[in-house]
């Protein structure tokens, strides 16, 4: 199957051209952060969301120092009115918006069947509900300015290869895949000048595996991590820079697939292949 070309620069529009506007989620460490921060450098300008409140205000008073014009809202994006609240302050702050980056994330660690509903709801909030309230708050408004733009959701190499102990992040993830490449068709068979990328990385030392830090008090209910951590004596071979100076190329070229690890590649066609067979799932490697 052939799939149809990209239509992010038809219009010779570049999303990443100065003063053009980002909106990158979970901004305040991590890949939001390096995100943030390319864009910046490229003259964008960029409005950082994180549910932590001190640390997405560092960050962005860190890159208003530097001389990028910048604006900092705290949300939790699992709500959807939080997101409404976003894309209006965006919108408010700069006019427009030409690329959202839906990029909150958050783990947990344990077998299928030891999850607890209250862990369900939090990753499942976090990692898929915040792409769905992402998509719905900000899309129609970037398709009514007609000015090109860009979407990128961040999955996960487990959301093409699930892992043992990441049932719920797999799903999540497996789905915001599902859900880009739905939005990608949706927005070509429109002829809509919005590019889609759906970003998977592999291993990149984050904060993601403390990301328990930010859970909600109401969802305090969890299970025991059980097992040693998927990514325990891995060493990254990747910065989060490096991964976020991929995701701008992405943006700028309206490449829909970012891997950030190129040995990935044909453990995933492996997997592929053997959908529909005999073959039994593997675990994959960790990179």
């Amino acid at each position: 199957m052939t799939s149809p070309a990209p239509t992010t620069t038809a219009a010779g529009r570049d999303p990443v051209a100065p003063g053009r506007v980002a909106v990158v989620t979970g901004a305040a460490s991590g890949l939001g952060r390096a995100m943030a921060d390319r864009f910046a450098a490229e003259g964008m300008r960029v409005v950082l969301s994180d549910v932590d409140a001190g640390g997405v205000r560092d960050a962005a008073s860190e890159l208003s120092e530097r001389g990028a014009d910048v604006h900092a809202v705290v949300t939790d994006v699992s709500r959807g009115e939080e997101v409404d609240r976003l894309a209006d302050e965006a919108f408010e702050r700069f006019g427009a918006v030409h690329v959202l980056c839906n990029n909150a994330g958050v783990v947990k660690s344990a077998r299928a069947w030891a999850l607890t509903v209250e862990d369900w709801q939090w990753v499942l909030g976090v990692d898929l509900w915040s792409v769905i309230h992402g998509v719905r708050a900000f899309v129609p408004r970037m398709i009514a300015q007609d000015d090109g733009g860009h979407v990128v959701n961040t999955a996960s190499m487990t959301g093409l290869l699930p892992m043992p102990r990441l049932a719920a992040y797999s799903a999540a993830k497996s789905a915001v895949v599902a859900l880009s490449e739905s939005l990608f068709h949706d927005l070509h068979a429109e002829g809509i000048d919005i590019g889609v990328s759906v970003f998977c990385p592999g291993f990149v030392a984050t904060r993601i595996t403390d990301s328990a830090r930010n859970r909600p008090t109401a969802l305090a209910a969890t299970a025991p991590a059980s097992g040693r951590r998927t990514v325990e004596g891995v060493q990254a071979t990747l910065t989060a820079d490096d991964a976020a100076g991929q995701v701008v190329d992405a943006v700028r070229t309206g490449r829909f697939w970012v891997l950030t690890h190129d040995e990935y590649r044909e453990v995933v066609l492996d997997r592929a292949r053997g959908v529909g067979t005999d073959a039994l799932p593997v675990v994959p490697p960790v990179w």
